[in-house]
């Protein structure tokens, strides 16, 4: 489920009565982001609740469904999402369900306190799971076949699990770079200006979860000037220079912070700059080249076809031939 892949990847989420509404946008909002930022259809998803009927919010928002939730021999990654009183939905019934679509499906995730489902169901024996602070001792105490982890979230085989709602951003965006690379990964967290937490500390935070997150100045300085200088990039030793460190200090401060170096980075900035203006202008590819910092058409195809698995003008053919199937009658 995880790796690179541009083919439509399927979600199916059951959702328990009084979850959260960001809870759910946390899961669904990052892959409408994948989708309209690439221009293709990344990822789709499905609602299903207990019985069929709209699900009722901590907001008092109903949400629809496509259906109730039956055990069935798909192999889609299913998503149990939870937030209040999930004791009062972990019936028999459902653990049983859960245990027997379990054996199937390639990946069952808990969402918040669908972390707490899963653990009643025995799908996290063994296994790491993320919990919400509040509830890790009481969840470490009640499941200790369950390797409890203060995390954000914790992919560990089969099994996804997150610590709460923003967490659960952390995940899509990784499951997005995992998928489609970082230069997407980073374009949807710019989509939302995404923060993660500062909680976790370097090593747990990957490159697409940290997003926008800089907690060193220096960071955020380097950043903005690569912003600045799209068209004409400024080399390592300058752009050091302009922030007051050395090259191999800045080096270091990108991967502490942000988890990969600043030319990973600085490519990225420019490589969406660049899809954004294939997908919504109509600019030769030399005039793109140029405007995003490429010596030629040539090592710009080069670069976007390695980041993207399509050239320039496929994107462009794929858009139209999409545009002209919405005008068909039908």
């Amino acid at each position: 489920m995880l790796t690179l892949a541009n083919e439509t990847l399927d979600i199916d989420l059951l959702i328990l009565p009084e979850t959260n509404l960001i809870l759910i946008a946390s899961v669904i909002e990052p892959l409408r982001g994948a989708n309209r930022i690439s221009g293709a259809e990344l990822y789709r998803w499905r609602l299903f609740t207990l019985d069929g009927a709209p699900v009722e919010t901590t907001s008092f928002v109903p949400v629809p469904a496509s259906g109730s939730f039956r055990p069935m021999s798909e192999t889609t990654p299913l998503f149990v999402l939870a937030s209040y009183n999930w004791r009062r939905s972990a019936t028999q019934a459902l653990k049983m369900q859960l245990s027997q679509t379990a054996r199937h499906r390639s990946m069952i995730a808990g969402i918040e306190s669908g972390s707490w489902i899963l653990a009643e169901a025995s799908l996290l024996d063994n296994v790491s799971a993320a919990v919400h602070w509040e509830d890790f001792d009481d969840f470490a105490l009640a499941y200790p076949q369950v390797r409890a982890t203060r995390d954000r979230f914790a992919i560990d085989g089969k099994r996804i699990t997150t610590a709460g709602s923003l967490p659960t951003v952390d995940l899509m965006l990784e499951i997005i770079r995992r998928r489609q690379g970082y230069s997407l990964a980073l374009e949807v967290s710019r989509l939302f200006i995404y923060e993660p937490s500062s909680g976790q500390n370097a090593a747990e935070l990957s490159p697409s979860t940290a997003g926008l997150h800089m907690r060193d100045p220096r960071v955020a300085q380097a950043i903005r000037l690569m912003e600045e200088h799209i068209e004409q990039p400024l080399l390592l030793a300058r752009l050091a220079r302009r922030v007051g460190v050395s090259a191999r200090h800045l080096q270091g401060l990108f991967q502490d912070s942000i988890g990969v170096p600043p030319h990973v980075h600085y490519l990225a900035l420019r490589l969406n700059a660049a899809r954004r203006k294939v997908i919504e202008t109509k600019d030769t590819f030399a005039e793109i080249a140029a405007a995003t910092g490429f010596n030629s058409a040539s090592a710009f195809s080069r670069s976007y076809r390695a980041s993207f698995s399509e050239s320039p003008s496929g994107t462009r053919r794929r858009l139209r031939r999409r545009l002209a199937a919405r005008m068909e009658p039908q």
